[in-house]
């Protein structure tokens, strides 16, 4: 039988297993947390809030448009009966036409552009604060003013140039430039054959359909403005949400800050619970009687007919607190008496020092009267 030869070479020896070393700390600067009503709050104080401003200009588009539309008639008319008034003058007698009246007749246009312009510019004013009011409220802050000085730094400015925020404006502005062509050229395409026509009507007509063309796209511009606006809102309060996330030691020490220190807190609170336990279990050696699980629960019920109206929960607990009022209770000669549906129902329904509710009162009123008997005493009947 052929043995195959076995390899002299010592086989490779596997060594230890690789360690691999992660720096917990990066995973500790990660911003992972959503951002606390302090973060927020300060966030908006330097002024740093989810707006866009392409809703204040597709408003201020959309209520320009609107408002040209209902005026220009009028304004067009009374510009037009001014200049008739002014050739018919001159007309009439060339010895009127002065170097002195032409000043005139520029201050009445103006007089007619203010009257005209002026709602139209309150409207838009009223829109774009409007639009910022309906984004971020009424907010004031002299942050942004401040200068800062690493915005001068090259650096920093070539990474805001190749970021994503300007990434993002950059696709605003194409999709901004494809909407605006876009209907451009699909209403013009249709109304150009139209204009050879211009020239056999009369010039008020022609202007009447170029006003009308001129504001069919700019509400059509306007409404597609709109819907950017809507999306680039989404966008930016998402943005802003990502911005103002905190890390977890962020977190920590913001609530070390605003509340103290977690362990100080800690130790404050079980201070708290050992003086409140104290009392309680000083108030054991007056109980009547305490009722127990027998072994979880223990209630202390004590019962004066002077001065209470029924008997009353001097003290409670579940488990070593249980056993420890049990404890003193036997030191004191409190009797201790086992029914564990009284113990539960009186440990889950009465809090401590109230009095137990009606529906208890004949259970606890038959384990006050064995009591007594067991000591020997009448039992005390209720006041009045």
């Amino acid at each position: 039988m052929d043995v195959p030869a076995r390899d002299p070479r010592p086989a490779a020896s596997a060594g230890p297993p690789t360690r691999i070393r992660v720096n917990l700390q990066l995973f500790a600067q990660e911003r992972t947390e959503p951002a606390t009503p302090r973060r927020r709050q300060e966030a908006r104080r330097k002024g740093q809030v989810a707006r866009t401003v392409e809703l204040g200009s597709a408003l201020i588009l959309l209520t320009g448009f609107s408002a040209l539309y209902l005026m220009a008639p009028g304004a067009a008319r009374e510009i037009a009966a001014s200049t008739t008034r002014f050739w018919e003058d001159a007309l009439a007698g060339f010895a009127r036409v002065e170097p002195g009246n032409i000043p005139s007749l520029f201050l009445e246009m103006i007089w007619i552009a203010v009257r005209f312009a002026a709602p139209l510019a309150l409207a838009v004013m009223a829109v774009g604060l409007g639009a910022q009011l309906l984004q971020v409220g009424f907010l004031t802050s002299t942050e942004p003013l401040k200068p800062q000085w690493r915005r001068i730094d090259p650096v920093s400015g070539f990474k805001r140039i190749f970021s994503k925020r300007a990434a993002v404006e950059l696709v605003k502005a194409t999709v901004k430039i494809v909407i605006v062509g876009g209907l451009a050229y699909s209403l013009l395409r249709g109304s150009l054959p139209q204009y050879g026509e211009y020239m056999m009507i009369s010039p008020v007509e022609a202007t009447a359909h170029t006003g009308r063309l001129v504001f069919r796209l700019g509400l059509w511009i306007g409404i597609a403005m709109l819907g950017l606006a809507l999306l680039d809102f989404l966008y930016q309060r998402w943005e802003f949400e990502q911005s103002i996330r905190m890390t977890r030691q962020e977190v920590k020490e913001e609530l070390r800050q605003t509340e103290g220190d977690p362990h100080v807190r800690s130790r404050i609170r079980q201070r708290q619970r050992q003086i409140a336990s104290a009392r309680m279990m000083a108030k054991v050696p007056t109980a009547d009687v305490v009722v127990t699980n027998p072994v979880h629960l223990a209630v202390a019920l004590k019962y004066d007919p002077v001065e209470m109206d029924a008997p009353t929960v001097v003290a409670k607990g579940a488990g070593p607190l249980a056993q420890r009022i049990k404890e003193v209770a036997r030191e004191h000669g409190v009797a201790v008496v086992e029914n564990v549906w009284l113990a539960r129902a009186l440990y889950e329904s009465v809090p401590l020092d109230a009095r137990i509710p009606e529906e208890l009162y004949k259970a606890v009123a038959e384990v006050l009267a064995f009591v007594y008997r067991l000591k020997g005493k009448s039992v005390p009947g209720r006041r009045g």
